[in-house]
């Protein structure tokens, strides 16, 4: 491939990685996932939200949840400080946290189609939440007796707050992202498996090819080339993981060429479709 692949897969090695962040540049304009769920509390600054089709202009007390399956970015408009705090939890360790009566993951998987990734938190709700977050940052250095069973409830009751506000909010989100490009991507999703071109969009969305993809390019921070890569990617891990033969695969999810289709996927994923194939479980490959 001529162009160098510009989608980021940004793996959680660990039950929990939490950070807090105050930056002055963009650390990635570029969309990514990772193989965890992720929650995202913005603080300030001037920053759009990109999840999949969906931007967001972000207030102080916007609270995100992202499933592993979601491509994602962060884009700040200014030079102001951009501050957030991101927790990342592998899906085993939610797993571990939750009991048969409480799934902790409901939040990342069964929201309501209004707010969808978004709850908003007010100044008391933020300041709780806060409180919570300073205590988890400080037992996650402590070597103290017990840390690991504090660090437990932290996260369990950040958890559940974050569950029971998905459940009771009214807040509605309001999405930025111009028609264009959200048009743009949905016709490639309806279309993932032919043979798409410029000419084929350009006709079918009614604008200049050239246009379509500067738009693209500003509001995803990916060419359209290798945005239809991404999603024929993780088209072909679902057929792999339905034990489709990798041949088959490779013709499902709209790959015409065999060669191709193994260099992009082991570039994408890490390692080849027949490896994927075999374990496709491993955690680090999700």
């Amino acid at each position: 491939m001529d162009e160098s692949l510009e989608y980021q897969y940004d793996p959680i090695q660990t039950d929990l990685l939490y950070l807090h962040r105050v930056t002055t540049y963009n650390m990635g304009t570029f969309y990514h996932r990772h193989n965890g769920y992720e929650l995202f509390i913005f603080l300030r600054g001037n920053v759009n939200f990109y999840i999949e089709n969906r931007c967001y202009h972000l207030q102080r007390g916007d609270l995100i949840v992202l499933s592993p399956e979601e491509m994602h970015r962060s884009f700040a408009l200014d030079q102001d400080e951009y501050e957030r705090i991101t927790i990342n939890l592998q899906k085993s360790y939610l797993h571990r946290l939750s009991t048969s009566s409480t799934n902790l993951s409901t939040c990342f998987h069964y929201r309501h189609k209004d707010n969808g990734n978004i709850a908003h938190l007010n100044e008391k709700e933020l300041s709780q939440f806060l409180h919570l977050t300073s205590q988890l940052e400080q037992i996650l250095v402590s070597s103290d007796y017990g840390a690991d069973i504090m660090r437990n409830m932290l996260v369990t009751k950040i958890l559940l707050m974050t569950n029971l506000l998905f459940k009771h909010t009214d807040f509605v989100p309001t999405d930025i992202m111009p028609d264009l490009v959200r048009n743009t991507m949905d016709y490639i999703e309806t279309h993932l498996t032919d043979s798409l071109t410029l000419q084929d969009l350009s006709e079918n969305l009614f604008a200049n090819s050239s246009y379509i993809s500067r738009q693209f390019k500003k509001h995803t921070g990916l060419t359209i080339r290798n945005y239809i890569l991404t999603r024929r990617i993780e088209l072909a891990k679902s057929c792999l993981t339905e034990g489709m033969s990798i041949t088959e695969v490779c013709y499902q999810s709209g790959f015409g060429d065999y060669a191709n289709f193994i260099r992009t996927f082991t570039k994408l994923v890490g390692t080849s479709p027949g490896k994927f194939a075999r374990n496709p479980s491993d955690p680090e490959l999700k």
